[in-house]
């Protein structure tokens, strides 16, 4: 749900969502219909219908749990390499490389610095940051770290390189600063 959607238009939703589905089985016998409803008005409509296949797959084919592994993870429709990633470490704490938006930034500021995010070649690149990168325990605190520091500091707009403790070491600094910042920062 918080995928490219504010926390303050979720946590709502979040709570009747777990209110009128607390397992997979649950999701899985509910009415498309109902299910949609629910989680309207949060956009990415595609979403619950995804969900809703997926929760049915899981009952019908797992035993009512959603696999741990990657691969298996990967063969559900609407389950993509972030996902699985997300799933992995988030809800069984596995070693598994994220690449949200926020994670995509930070990694792509620090490590790169300039060209296109998105095209195909930076993509793998920062894929393998994102796994390279890793501790070997603690990933969860880790994961949530890094989505956590694009969100806050890291930023889309705004960042805040000055108290960025990463800018010694980022490719971006100090392109990313407005005239203000600079101003201050050479002060």
């Amino acid at each position: 749900m918080l995928q490219q959607t504010q926390v303050d238009r979720v946590l709502p939703k979040y709570r009747e969502w777990l209110d009128k589905y607390p397992s997979l089985k649950a999701l899985a016998a509910a009415h498309p219909d109902e299910v949609d409803s629910t989680w309207r008005p949060l956009g990415y409509n595609a979403r619950p219908k995804r969900l809703h296949s997926i929760a049915k797959e899981a009952v019908n084919t797992h035993g009512g749990k959603l696999p741990s592994d990657e691969q298996t993870l990967r063969s559900f429709k609407g389950i993509g390499a972030y996902t699985a990633g997300a799933v992995q470490s988030f809800a069984f704490g596995r070693r598994a490389p994220i690449l949200d938006t926020n994670v995509a930034r930070v990694l792509f500021r620090v490590f790169i610095g300039y060209g296109y995010r998105k095209d195909t070649v930076t993509q793998k690149r920062l894929w393998t940051l994102s796994a390279t990168l890793l501790p070997r325990k603690n990933v969860y605190d880790f994961n949530q770290a890094l989505m956590d520091f694009g969100a806050l500091v890291c930023t889309a707009r705004k960042p805040r390189c000055l108290i960025c403790p990463m800018s010694p070491i980022c490719e971006a600094y100090p392109f990313n600063l407005d005239h203000e910042q600079v101003v201050q920062h050479r002060s």
